[in-house]
């Protein structure tokens, strides 16, 4: 008698953290800057440069690329004060055991600077960090028994359905490109700020080259050569070739991007300034999942030997689906005053909580909506509201969900006699994984040396299939085979057997 044994290696998150940590700065005025008369808003971009495992220690560094917009002192209009405030996270040791892939997340949970004099400010940055460490697995598990006809051997075994990360490939890459301004605009003299977001759209697999597609979403805030202020929205389309291991064309990828560093000036062939030049510095992660059925032998017996075996639990991820679900907002920024014009605006998505309401996964994401704007006099204002975003979405129960959110398309604005009116999309991108419990024969006995004891045993049973029974339960508790039940009763299938009434079960002769 053998039993046969399959592995699946496997990459497995092993662990995840969260931490949160305070950066402060004290910065001065460069002396090509005028005074600070008023503060009007502070906006800060994460560049993460580096992750690394060791001895089960992670740690994540970076640069909060900090630009502090203020009026100047004597002076109308805006200007805007750049620098970086460097950051480290790590965890204690031990805590990423085996792990040999770190990703990590890291965002700005709140950001505020404050004027100690017109030549100095002080920043307090609020980072959050999420970690998640990857570690390779095999999962060994039991698929059939070959055993003598003479050991009247039984077995069970079932077809599933399994979904498993099978590699992860990470590649850094720059990406350059030019904005070009309405030619009815005039050019930009100064960038005053900007905000960079990327999505991956499309992902395909040729032989061991993974090719994903996407755009970069870029925001832009600047004074233009008329001393006016303007914002502008561009869309640059991008693709990207990743090496990978043979065999990913079975595979279905997920990429994660991360920004690393981006330089935005204003040049290029155009003397008005109507061109932008945009260089990026990312980071990609691919996650390459690959579905297939197993069979697993669950159960087994004979019914002239007495047998035992070890029988190991199995989580098995059953299925995996990824999906982006699209809600429109639309709200009203309640400013107080008159506004002549809006500059600019944007929508800042938090992380996603994940709930139940009845039958229907909830997805809520705090979105902060922030306005610059002119008002009659000229002066140059900051509004911001925080408003929950939902999205509800029918999966099953007890599913594993991540999920983040993201406003990628330009929002639309108008004021209005309450205030800013403001329209615009969140994007949830949700990816659900259902688990499934199995039992499996790891290792079995067989005792031949005394054949089974069945002679006090009737040779004849009259017994109803109860609803939580099986025909295999009738089977093993009476010493049978399915096909003797079968038999004994004038059917062809297992699923013929009927409910509620009486059947003969007949005891098998070793």
């Amino acid at each position: 008698m053998e039993l046969k044994k399959s592995c699946l290696d496997a990459f497995e998150a092993s662990g995840t953290m969260t931490l949160t940590q305070e950066e402060t700065a004290e910065t001065i005025v460069p002396d090509y800057c005028p005074d600070i008369a008023r503060i009007v808003r502070t906006d800060g971009r994460v560049y993460l440069h580096s992750r690394e495992l060791r001895d089960g220690r992670a740690e994540v560094g970076g640069t909060v690329r900090i630009s502090v917009l203020y009026t100047p002192d004597g002076e109308k209009g805006l200007r805007t004060v750049e620098f970086a405030m460097p950051f480290t996270a790590s965890s204690e040791r031990g805590s990423f055991p085996k792990c040999s892939h770190l990703t990590a997340e890291v965002e700005v949970a709140s950001l505020e600077t404050r004027m100690l004099n017109p030549r100095k400010v002080f920043t307090r940055c609020k980072l959050v960090s999420r970690l998640t460490g990857y570690q390779k697995t095999q999962m060994l598990f039991g698929t059939d028994i070959e055993a003598e006809e003479k050991l009247c051997v039984e077995k069970r075994q079932i077809r599933q359905n399994v979904v498993f990360l099978t590699a992860i490939h990470e590649k850094d890459f720059s990406f350059t490109d030019d904005i070009l301004l309405s030619p009815g605009r005039d050019g930009a003299a100064e960038i005053l700020s900007s905000t960079i977001r990327s999505v991956v759209s499309d992902t395909k697999a040729v032989g061991n080259k993974l090719i994903f597609k996407g755009s970069f979403y870029v925001s832009l805030l600047y004074r233009d050569n008329g001393g006016k202020y303007a914002s502008f929205d561009a869309e640059l389309p991008f693709s990207q070739v990743m090496e990978a291991e043979d065999g990913a064309e079975e595979t279905t990828a997920e990429f994660r991007l991360q920004l690393t560093g981006a330089d935005l000036q204003i040049g290029g062939d155009d003397p008005d300034g109507r061109q932008i030049s945009t260089a990026l510095y990312l980071h990609a992660t691919a996650f390459l999942y690959r579905e297939q059925e197993i069979t697993l032998l669950e159960d087994l017996y004979s019914t002239a030997y007495n047998t035992t075996y070890d029988a190991a639990p199995l989580e098995l991820t059953s299925f995996r689906e990824a999906m982006t679900r699209r809600q429109t907002v639309r709200e009203i920024l309640e400013i107080g005053v008159v506004a002549e014009s809006i500059l600019s605006l944007s929508a800042v998505c938090g992380s996603v909580n994940i709930g139940r309401e009845g039958q229907n996964t909830v997805l809520r994401s705090n979105v902060i909506i922030r306005a610059l704007y002119l008002d009659e006099g000229g002066a140059a204002l900051f509004a911001e509201r925080t408003v929950e975003v939902s999205c509800y979405l029918e999966l099953p129960e007890g599913c594993r969900i991540t999920a983040e959110a993201l406003c990628c398309e330009e929002i639309q604005g108008s004021i209005g006699d309450r205030g800013i009116e403001v329209r615009f999309p969140v994007d949830f991108s949700m990816r659900a994984e259902g688990k499934t419990r199995r039992v499996c024969i790891s290792n079995l006995r067989l005792d031949t040396e005394v054949p089974k004891d069945i002679a006090a045993a009737p040779s004849l049973v009259l017994r109803c299939l109860h609803p939580q029974e099986s025909a295999w339960d009738l089977a093993k508790k009476y010493h049978t085979t399915i096909a003797a039940i079968l038999a004994a009763n004038g059917l062809e299938a297992e699923e013929d057997i009927p409910c509620e009434k009486l059947l003969l079960i007949p005891k098998k002769r070793a």
